[in-house]
């Protein structure tokens, strides 16, 4: 998930996110090999409005994961 397609990302989830209303949302990780900045950014933003369930199938996906949904307020206060 990069360049263009963490753009892609972003575009058709500010064109559905008002649908979504209070339904759950599960973000399958498990074809991404590769995400960016842009691209852990993205899903970052998702999972702060939705806290998405996000399904990680390798230890690459299950780091992304880790990353995505860390709390960067906590790692600061901790490395401080």
């Amino acid at each position: 998930m990069a360049g263009p397609w963490a753009s892609e990302l972003d575009r058709v989830w500010l064109e559905s996110a008002p649908r979504l209303q209070s339904k759950k949302l599960v973000i399958d990780l498990h074809n991404v090999t590769y995400a960016d900045a842009n691209g852990k950014q993205v899903l970052r933003d998702i999972y702060s409005q939705t806290h998405a369930e996000l399904v990680a199938t390798t230890p690459w996906t299950q780091f992304l994961a880790e990353e995505v949904t860390a709390d960067k307020a906590a790692i600061v206060e901790e490395g401080e």
